[in-house]
């Protein structure tokens, strides 16, 4: 089965838009579909002028909504019914934010970091998973952070404090230095997400947690203030200079050919800039990885249509 549909969140801008641009470019056949909070049919026109494709489609979607999310899986479900949509065989899960409080909160009232960066990807896959069909895979964006080392985050990031996921999913006081300890811990919750889908795929769809190291000359930071965004760019800029990061093509380009090829390694896997290595010894924990499954669908409401299968069989 050649063509594919691949639905994908993050690609707005910085790595993920020249990823995208990449990946259409080498798979045109594919019909892609770009979930985007606002500009989407502006993004969708850009990207099928820039590679020459038509089959791209713009959703609405905010990743800070649950019922934005629900309409969004709702749309794709209807494209792949009437057939305008060929059968499901991709999902890159690029959307993330970090933000400078815990007491931000999204639509349904948790805590933004938690609830875009592990609920909404939770929500979204829960949803597509009975549609998927092989050959194909799910990428997660990640991060290194998740170590909680000073190698990986120069001491910019506090490490990752797991709780339970009601626990982390309650808006609470905390300024930058807590609100960049959540973003740590939603990258943990992002491989736990992972090893949790892995036992739940057939063998024919892989899942795999992808870290892109630091990435200069995003907008990653669009949500703090100027000035903060500022030092934070300039740290993101520094670490270029010094041989840790890479540009949004640099990164859009490993992310891509990992895709292309780099999927071949066991399903779970972490692909640091697409190679295979062992995540942090915290991320492997079989308990909370399905305690956040469990949990997550409570939270979001998911498991009201319980005749869902939740095991994929061949």
């Amino acid at each position: 089965m050649d063509n594919r549909t691949i639905v994908l969140t993050g690609v707005t801008s910085g790595f993920g838009r020249e990823s995208v641009e990449l990946l259409i470019r080498e798979r045109p056949q594919d019909h892609y579909v770009v979930l985007t909070r606002r500009g989407g049919e502006r993004l969708a026109a850009e990207l099928a002028e820039a590679t020459g494709a038509s089959g791209i489609t713009d959703v609405d979607c905010d990743l800070a909504s649950l019922a934005a999310t629900r309409r969004a899986v709702k749309e794709i479900l209807r494209g792949l019914d009437s057939g305008h949509l060929p059968p499901l065989g991709g999902y890159l899960g690029n959307a993330g934010l970090t933000v400078t409080t815990t007491q931000q909160r999204t639509t349904d009232g948790y805590e933004m970091t938690f609830g875009v960066n592990v609920l909404s990807h939770y929500l979204l896959v829960r949803e597509l998973l009975p549609r998927f069909t092989g050959p194909g895979w799910i990428v997660l964006t990640s991060s290194d952070c998740h170590f909680g080392q000073f190698r990986y985050t120069l001491g910019a990031t506090p490490a990752p404090r797991w709780e339970t996921p009601e626990r982390l999913a309650a808006p609470r006081s905390g300024g930058a230095r807590e609100a960049g300890r959540a973003y740590a811990t939603s990258k943990l919750g992002v491989i736990y997400l992972t090893h949790a889908l892995a036992r739940r795929l057939p063998e024919s769809v892989g899942v795999y947690s992808y870290n892109p190291a630091l990435v200069a000359g995003t907008d990653f930071f669009r949500h703090v203030p100027g000035p903060v965004r500022g030092v934070l760019n300039g740290f993101f800029r520094l670490q270029r200079f010094l041989g840790r990061g890479m540009t949004p093509g640099q990164a859009g380009a490993r992310l891509t050919e990992t895709i292309l090829t780099g999927l071949t390694t066991r399903t779970g896997s972490y692909l640091d800039r697409g190679r295979n290595v062992p995540s942090s010894p915290e991320s492997y924990d079989e308990a909370r990885e399905e305690e956040l499954w469990r949990e997550a669908a409570r939270l979001v409401d998911a498991d009201r249509q319980a005749g869902r299968a939740d095991i994929l069989t061949e």
